[in-house]
């Protein structure tokens, strides 16, 4: 990977001359390990925002050698806790090709559905986050509010079948990614928040930024009648601030910190 030092830990942690660049890969082996370090570090950033509630919540990135192959975090393993050599790799009939530990059947039926669905999407995030839940019992679309809640405007999907539902069902996971044909994010009716995008820091931050703009459409619809930003001045925001690189990088900050406190995700 030419944008990284040999100490990954140290790199991470404090900088890059590049930052603005997105990696590239020697190989398939440096690629795949930057993915899974990304995928251990959302996981414990998850953690520490207080997004895990039991055993739910999974973020998934695909093989790049194998791509109807996944990574994933073990069932029942904690967000907090999470290392590079605790993710498997599952294909998607559902089997865990490396690890010993199982995997979440909810996990392997929505996640797999969406990456066969969706060549586009690389990762893609799910948890049981407070905020996400709430918003998504209304049934409604996240709304142009703030500069933040711009990124999603126009660009996610509200899906109301299986809400609530613990969906197990191979067809029944077809269902929903059909249901998210295109855009960076799904609200799941009577469930929570979903996203995806072309990296693990993107999918990641979009689902940290959208419960956050869940929590401040709460508030403002609880304090009285928010106004909406108009039509043109939310297209803009969006196409400024809401595509993939912007996503990327608007990880970056949450990335240094967890490489800084949690270097025990890299074993």
């Amino acid at each position: 990977m030419t944008t990284t030092e040999n100490n990954p830990i140290a790199n991470a942690a404090l900088g890059n001359t590049n930052i603005l660049a997105l990696p590239t890969f020697e190989s398939v082996e440096e690629e795949r390990l930057y993915r899974k370090q990304r995928l251990a570090g959302a996981l414990r950033i998850f953690g520490r925002l207080g997004f895990g509630e039991g055993v739910a919540g999974h973020i998934t990135v695909r093989d790049p050698e194998k791509p109807d192959h996944f990574w994933v975090n073990p069932f029942g393993l904690s967000f907090r806790h999470m290392r590079v050599s605790d993710l498997l790799l599952v294909n998607h009939h559902g089997e865990v090709v490396h690890g010993d530990l199982p995997v979440n059947r909810a996990a392997f039926v929505i996640h797999s559905a969406v990456h066969q669905a969706r060549p586009d999407v690389i990762a893609a995030a799910h948890a049981h986050s407070v905020y996400g839940k709430s918003f998504s019992s209304l049934g409604i679309p996240l709304d142009p509010l703030t500069q933040d809640a711009c990124v999603f405007y126009e660009d996610h999907h509200v899906i109301s079948e299986q809400g609530g539902a613990v969906v197990f069902d191979v067809d029944a996971g077809k269902e929903l990614a059909a249901m998210f044909p295109t855009g960076k994010a799904a609200i799941h009716q009577n469930h929570g928040l979903f996203t995806v995008g072309q990296s693990v820091e993107e999918a990641a931050f979009w689902f940290i930024t959208m419960e956050r703009s869940c929590q401040a459409q709460l508030m403002a619809m609880a304090a009285g009648t928010p106004k909406k930003i108009n039509h043109q001045y939310a297209t803009y925001t969006r196409e400024q601030t809401g595509h993939s690189l912007a996503g990327w990088f608007q990880f970056q900050p949450l990335w240094q910190e967890i490489c800084r406190t949690d270097p025990e995700l890299f074993d």
